[in-house]
């Protein structure tokens, strides 16, 4: 299948960071293609070298002519006044016909935007990327570029995505690090790992076998170059003879072979449980109540957090789940009711937002800020030392805030959190820009962090793995208890909708059913007069088909006449056979007038 966009060779790097080396892909009519690698290797960086918005510092782009192409930014920035509408209708492709605004407000409220009237900028994070969703997806292109689709948008409205996409017709690529959304809506994955471009077929599971394999196959030609390189370094030792040009030619072998560098083993975070000791008492809420700008988010909530809870909040967007993380950290006080927290509970709240500091400080002095030192099992940790774990080396500790990348400054973020040693995690939408191997190795930690976590996602993966117990917001500000995982929660939604939404078709037909039932039946005046006559006509016709077949016998040599009685008789019977459609029509009308009658 011919290429709508190929990239060959492409390099890139912003001032002495190398983001990518050497990336090569072709993109088809019908791919859907998952970019993934660790936060900081340049996948924001990718797709805007695909759309035209950066050029590589080498490398050629190459598109299909005329090619239609949607952009979607991980973090859309609006600086000038517009509506949501307004703004759709301005971000929306400028190439495939300009969309109405009856479009956009249809697509504005499919993604839960009904708010078409006030300035975009005064917005949420989460509402932002709603309205650019609306303008990346108003009209169908030919290629649609996603940055982090699924970050600030709720479950239902992840789903709501997954199925579109599932079914979009052009060719999509998108960076995400919800593994079930890879799963089901890609059938290629790139993944970029230390400025090279590796492309797999398949969804994300299939993705993870091919690379295991690769691996593998590296390792074992590692393996094998180790095993030569050795022997020829035995015969290097002992000397030659004499300096012959195939010794020589031997030598040079050995010093190729020993530049080759082997399989580099991934970064990984090992993050070893930091908590400090934990008292009997955690949290206790008892009816709690809480109301925020006119809307009440929060009524009679009451329950006890244990030692060891791994509890998951989830709602819609705007339900009142970080209002809920406030309280149980002791941020923001309720209406009625109360939170108390023991005596020795050392809060930890990840939050949505990186806190604010000067951006022209170095890693090393943000994390300094919090402690020089930290104890772990394995021993103390300096503050250098925890921000290696966290995959930032002693050369990149020197580096300013403002250099890193989104995802890097939430790995940042959350070192830093655990940096203080807290035995009560409140995590607010923690998947959020972090890349899957350090989702992956934070689900591990959270296994077995000694203290209670309290988590906030729209991540169904993450949610799966990390939750057994579930608070959801029903009813407006009611929270309701849920003890399974995450997807059987949204299994259960899903079918308590179906079913409402069968009942609620019922109802409305019901009314009609019920007139139905009411009107008297009664036979109109033309009925009346065929059901008089029906018969007469059933048996009128019958004889005319066998008056028809005695002509046909008694002129069984005449050609022309034989085409004419033919075509007579099909018209013939093709009348019959309406006629007797209408008896039994009218006759069943009889009986059921009847039977009213009698009732």
């Amino acid at each position: 299948m011919a290429a709508i966009l190929s990239a060959e060779h492409i390099k890139k790097s912003y001032t002495l960071k190398k983001l990518i080396t050497d990336a090569t892909l072709y993109i088809s009519e019908h791919d859907r293609i998952g970019v993934v690698g660790v936060n900081g290797t340049g996948k924001s960086t990718l797709l805007k070298i695909l759309c035209g918005m950066e050029e590589p510092d080498e490398g050629i782009v190459m598109r299909r002519n005329g090619l239609r192409v949607s952009f979607l930014p991980q973090m859309p920035q609006y600086d000038a006044q517009r509506t949501s509408v307004e703004q759709v209708l301005f971000d929306a492709p400028k190439d495939v016909g300009a969309p109405d605004e009856y479009e956009a407000k249809a697509l504005l409220t499919q993604l839960g935007i009904t708010d078409f009237e006030s300035d975009v900028r005064t917005f949420s994070g989460g509402q932002k990327k709603r309205v650019a969703l609306a303008a990346a997806l108003i009209r169908p292109v030919d290629l649609l570029l996603l940055d982090e689709p699924t970050n600030h948008i709720d479950a239902q409205m992840i789903a709501w995505l997954e199925n579109r996409l599932a079914g979009y017709r052009g060719a999509l690529m998108m960076v995400t690090h919800d593994r079930y959304f890879l799963d089901r809506v890609c059938n290629r994955i790139a993944e970029l790992d230390l400025g090279g471009l590796y492309m797999h077929d398949g969804n994300f599971s299939y993705y993870l076998e091919q690379k295991a394999a690769r691996l593998d196959m590296e390792n074992a030609a590692a393996r094998k170059r180790s095993s030569i390189l050795r022997r020829e370094l035995e015969w290097i030792r002992r000397g030659a003879q004499a300096r012959s040009t195939k010794q020589k030619a031997r030598i040079q072998r050995f010093e190729e072979m020993s530049a080759i560098k082997g399989p580099q083993a991934e970064s990984k975070l090992a993050l070893t449980s930091t908590s400090a000791r934990l008292g009997r008492r955690i949290v206790e809420c008892e009816g709690v109540c809480k109301a925020m700008g006119g809307r009440q988010l929060v009524r009679n909530f009451t329950y006890t957090i244990l030692r060891d809870e791994r509890m998951a909040i989830v709602g819609a967007n705007g339900s009142g789940k970080t209002t809920m993380l406030r309280m149980l950290a002791g941020e923001l006080e309720p209406d009625s009711g109360s939170v108390v927290l023991g005596d020795t509970v050392k809060v930890g709240f990840f939050k949505q937002e990186f806190p604010r500091v000067d951006e022209s400080m170095r890693l090393i002095d943000f994390m300094k800020d919090i402690a020089e030192y930290v104890y772990t099992p394995e021993g103390r940790f300096s503050a250098s030392q925890m921000l290696e774990q966290f995959l930032f080396p002693p050369d990149v500790q020197l580096t300013p805030v403002n250099r890193l990348s989104g995802g890097e400054k939430r790995r940042l973020y959350l070192a830093s959190v655990l940096m203080a040693s807290p035995n009560v995690l409140l995590l607010d939408e923690p998947t959020n820009d972090l890349d899957i191997a350090t989702l992956e190795i934070l689900e591990d930690y959270l296994s077995s962090f000694a203290g209670a976590v309290v988590v906030v996602s729209h991540d169904r993966s993450f949610l799966d793995r990390v939750a057994g117990r579930l608070f959801a917001f029903e009813d407006g500000a009611q929270l309701v208890q849920y003890v399974c995982p995450f997807s059987d929660y949204l299994d259960h939604v899903a079918a308590q909708q179906e079913l409402a939404a069968k009942a609620q078709k019922q109802e409305s037909a019901a009314p009609a059913q019920r007139r139905e039932k009411q009107r008297e039946l009664r036979m109109s005046f033309k009925e009346q007069r065929d059901y008089e006559t029906i018969d007469a006509r059933i048996e009128a016709l019958n004889e005319k088909i066998e008056s028809i077949d005695a002509d046909i016998a008694r002129n069984a040599s005449d050609f022309v006449k034989l085409t004419e009685l033919a075509a007579l008789k099909e018209k013939t019977e093709q009348e019959l056979a309406e006629a007797e459609e209408r008896w039994l029509y009218l006759t069943d009308l009889a009986e059921r007038i009847e039977a009213q009658k009698k009732a």
